[in-house]
């Protein structure tokens, strides 16, 4: 054995030359692989910016370049290069650019996990943001949509620039239920809608999140919005 099973160290052999440069490269694994946070499980091929000592990434699909034919391993950067580790079910990450945790499953990586089956069916609980910069006039469609057969606990959302304009208050809900998450809140930055709902409610279309001002107009502002919701994967 050259390697140990788990996260593929590689193991000092008898007479070896140079051992330091097999335990050198045992730790730089350990340390990548060990409270494991990807960078990005986007990328099919290695940062425009560079190769950074330590920082990781889940090669994607259609790997190319430095990554070519590593598609599903761990991209570990080492001195300028990369070094690969195949992850084993079970394993869990944080993955920066998504704000989430996830489990390897099936072969990939899967984001607020809650409980599945070797089939691939899942229960996950998300929270999608969005930012929405208000446009000047009426009720208007966020840039934040709940996805089809998802379950909604919430809708939450703050004014993180004044919303301007002749209205006194705002509503936050759907094109069918104007005030489905919230009626009256504030204008003024830093107001805030909790948005929870009386008891859960399943969308099985994608819905847009609507905006609607009330006693005027809108004439802009901004909002950061969150929909706290359930959603299912289904067995393979």
């Amino acid at each position: 054995m050259t390697d140990t099973p788990s996260l593929t160290l590689p193991l000092l052999q008898p007479a070896q030359a140079q051992k330091h440069v097999t335990v050198n490269e045992a730790l730089v694994r350990l340390d990548g692989l060990t409270q494991l946070r990807l960078k990005s499980r986007q990328l099919t091929e290695p940062p425009a910016t560079g190769v950074v000592d330590g920082d990781c990434y889940a090669v994607a699909a259609g790997a190319q370049g430095d990554w070519v034919g590593q598609a599903g391993r761990v991209a570990i950067g080492s001195n300028g290069g990369w070094v690969f580790a195949q992850p084993l079910a079970g394993w869990r990450a944080w993955i920066e650019d998504e704000y989430s945790s996830a489990v390897f499953l099936n072969g990939a990586w899967s984001t607020d996990w809650l409980a599945g089956t070797d089939s691939g069916a899942a229960s996950r609980i998300e929270v999608i943001g969005a930012e929405h910069v208000v446009a000047a006039g009426s009720a208007q469609n966020t840039t934040l949509m709940i996805p089809k057969d998802s379950m909604v606990f919430a809708c939450s959302a703050r004014v993180t620039e004044t919303l301007t304009g002749g209205l006194s208050s705002w509503s936050l809900g759907t094109p069918a239920t104007q005030g489905q998450f919230g009626a009256g809140m504030g204008v003024a930055a830093g107001s805030y809608c909790t948005g929870l709902l009386s008891q859960p409610m399943t969308f099985y279309a994608e819905t847009a999140v609507r905006l609607t001002p009330t006693g005027g107009t809108f004439g802009g502002g901004k909002l950061r919005l969150a929909l706290h919701c359930y959603r299912i994967s289904l067995p393979g």
